[in-house]
């Protein structure tokens, strides 16, 4: 053990259950380590906020995550982010002028005339637009129950306008059973969104994606079924629907680390997620042969490293916490607890079992 982790452990025996360090399972592993919780973004927020005693909420993921910890914790409570700077790509593709723009477009639309429009947003967006969607009378999803958010969004309209992924949604979709002629991308950069009409379309699909996981291909899963006879591939919804339909295994991080963990001894399974969290399971499963589907990393992840956590826990009462402005936090909570009232679904293909 060096000299860092020594004083990450030691400031954590100091504070006691006043501390809670949250680790993404992007993060490196030096961080997962010193974790006293390892998961997904939204999973880890509620955790933060279901911690009667944590008084100081440290986040190592992106700035995204700590934002929705910020949004579902306590009063009492304070969410601090190891690096300010770590963003989220795909949640950059979603800005807040362009999404106020794209609806103020859509709605007035002549075809528009008639119909009721529902936002839904992927949690790996910035809070101001879970603010916007709460208010807008929609709601947030994770990739675990995207179809249930789906689901209750058609209950309440009959157009869904799904940011910032265009995969996500678009899987999500096709696994309920809405076809391909029935859904467009906005394309928030062309006039009208690059739409032509809005007859007949169920879903607009903000034209987002996940660098991380675009990555992958169906020419990955394609080699590896053809070289590779009896082997398994696991991906994220966030891929493409290309290689979603040939993948054996669809759905979120925590979805693929229960897929893994749950195979015979001996299989070989070739994981399309990012590197950090495959190298994990390489090493949780030393009975499995756990492959890359091709190598990706997330860089942003990668920023947040122990000597910025150490710097972060050493320097708590000077630190600046997440700010998260009322008029922001209280629509977002909004979006994020309808979100809660859903059922949980633990993968999509579960959702195409329905």
């Amino acid at each position: 053990m060096d000299a860092i982790t020594r004083r990450i452990l030691e400031i954590k025996r100091e504070r006691g259950d006043s501390l809670l360090i949250l680790g993404h399972h992007y993060q490196r592993h030096g961080i997962v380590d010193v974790a006293d919780h390892v998961g997904d973004s939204f999973g880890l927020a509620k955790a933060a906020a279901e911690a009667p005693r944590a008084r100081d909420i440290v986040f190592c993921g992106v700035r995204f995550m700590a934002e929705s910890a910020a949004i579902l914790c306590r009063e009492d409570q304070k969410v601090f982010h190891p690096e300010p700077e770590a963003g989220c790509p795909m949640a950059d593709m979603a800005p807040m002028d362009s999404v106020e723009s794209a609806w103020a477009t859509i709605t007035a639309r002549l075809d528009y005339r008639g119909r009721k429009m529902v936002p839904v947003t992927y949690m790996n967006s910035h809070a101001p637009l879970k603010g916007f969607t709460g208010a807008q009378g929609g709601l947030v999803c994770t990739s675990s129950n995207a179809g249930k958010a789906l689901r209750w969004a058609f209950e309440r309209g009959d157009l869904v306008l799904f940011f910032p992924d265009q995969h996500l949604g678009r899987n999500t979709a096709k696994a309920l059973g809405i076809r391909e002629d029935e859904m467009r991308v906005w394309y928030p950069s062309k006039p009208d969104g690059g739409l032509d009409t809005l007859e007949g379309v169920k879903m607009l699909l903000w034209n987002g994606h996940c660098p991380v996981h675009m990555k992958f291909s169906a020419r990955d899963a394609r080699f590896v079924k053809k070289n590779f006879p009896g082997s398994l591939v696991v991906v994220h919804p966030e891929c493409e629907q290309e290689l979603v339909d040939l993948a054996d295994g669809v759905g979120s991080t925590e979805y693929i680390v229960k897929y893994v963990a749950a195979l015979p001894e001996g299989t070989r399974v070739f994981v399309g997620t990012e590197a950090n969290l495959v190298d994990r399971l390489k090493r949780e499963n030393p009975k499995l042969k756990v492959e890359f589907l091709t190598r990706s990393l997330c860089p942003t992840m990668y920023m947040v490293d122990r000597e910025k956590l150490l710097r972060t826990l050493e320097n708590l009462e000077g630190e600046e916490p997440v700010p998260m402005p009322t008029e922001v936090r209280e629509p977002a909570r909004l979006a994020l607890e309808r979100m809660l009232s859903l059922a949980p679904n633990p993968s999509l293909q579960q959702t195409l079992a329905n």
